[in-house]
């Protein structure tokens, strides 16, 4: 009666996840895959096409191109955040005076809007009255306005974007790791005449194997499918430099900005989200199965 009881009161708080996980995440996934065979608008009757969806996609240059913009942000992104996350948590992990100040200040770009940031950093790259033009024609570095939001520096500027509003996240992460790893370690090393570089290398980074496999892990995924700074910032230009693959697919299904198609393409977005979703979760496994053994080899 005691485990018959206990079953339905754990049934009873599971019941709300269960009903918001088939609401929100398994019927839009049904739908999904029924919608990607069917030439359809989001009004009037949806046209059974078979695989056109897909052969459309294939011969899709700007999904194509989007692709490789995804590459080179996700890539730009986490080769700047994840040293710099890890490089200001072994800092802020220290003695260092105001570190807990500190750990709010860098933390703080996380609870910001993504809409708040995007819109801030628009006006200080902004490239005729930005802050960034002005300080450097102040001090004469430059003599005329760069422009930080065109096609040569276009990318860079939405990765810098990126790279701000992440490092507090994972920063928050690399402290929870090094927190975990005994000080005696350090003592012993240092005893033995270690110096600070030796003990970072040859017991930080070991110790920190398994954390630093699952922040990797999130890194990647999130880089992949950001898209929300750089809707604001530059809505995928000039001429389609930052065009990632979600922001592809929001423009074809929620065609509200100027650089959207002209109409909803709900059949054809729904093949573009298919594989985009292959092509972020192919990745992922991928990292995950060459990296399944990294904490033996740490």
């Amino acid at each position: 009666m005691y485990k018959r009881r206990r079953l339905g009161e754990n049934s009873l708080f599971l019941f709300p996840s269960v009903i918001l996980t088939l609401v929100l995440g398994i019927y839009p996934l049904i739908w999904m895959l029924r919608y990607m065979f069917y030439d359809y608008a989001g009004y009037g009757s949806a046209l059974f096409i078979g695989l056109d969806n897909f052969r459309r996609l294939a011969g899709d240059t700007l999904f194509w191109e989007s692709v490789r913009n995804t590459f080179v942000f996700a890539g730009g992104k986490l080769l700047l955040t994840i040293p710099l996350s890890l490089l200001l948590a072994v800092l802020l992990n220290g003695k260092l005076r105001g570190r807990n100040f500190l750990r709010g200040i860098y933390f703080m770009p996380t609870v910001v809007s993504t809409a708040v940031i995007a819109v801030v950093f628009y006006n200080i790259f902004n490239s005729y009255n930005g802050m960034i033009n002005q300080l450097l024609m102040k001090y004469h570095i430059i003599s005329q306005p760069i422009d930080w939001l065109g096609p040569k520096y276009a990318m860079m500027t939405v990765i810098i974007v990126a790279v701000w509003g992440a490092v507090g996240n994972y920063m928050l992460l690399f402290l929870a790791g090094l927190q975990n790893i005994p000080q005696d370690l350090y003592e012993s090393a240092s005893i033995d005449g270690a110096n600070a570089g030796q003990r970072f290398w040859y017991i930080t980074i070991p110790m920190l194997g398994p954390v630093m496999q699952m922040i990797i892990m999130l890194a990647i995924i999130a880089s992949l499918k950001g898209y929300e700074s750089i809707m604001v910032i530059t809505e995928g230009g000039p001429i389609g430099k930052t065009e990632v693959m979600y922001l592809y697919l929001y423009k074809l299904l929620f065609p509200v900005s100027t650089g959207s198609p002209v109409e909803q393409q709900i059949g054809y977005g729904s093949a573009v989200g298919f594989a985009t979703a292959i092509i972020v979760g192919g990745i992922t496994a991928i990292y995950y199965y060459s990296t399944k053994k990294m904490n033996k080899v740490f």
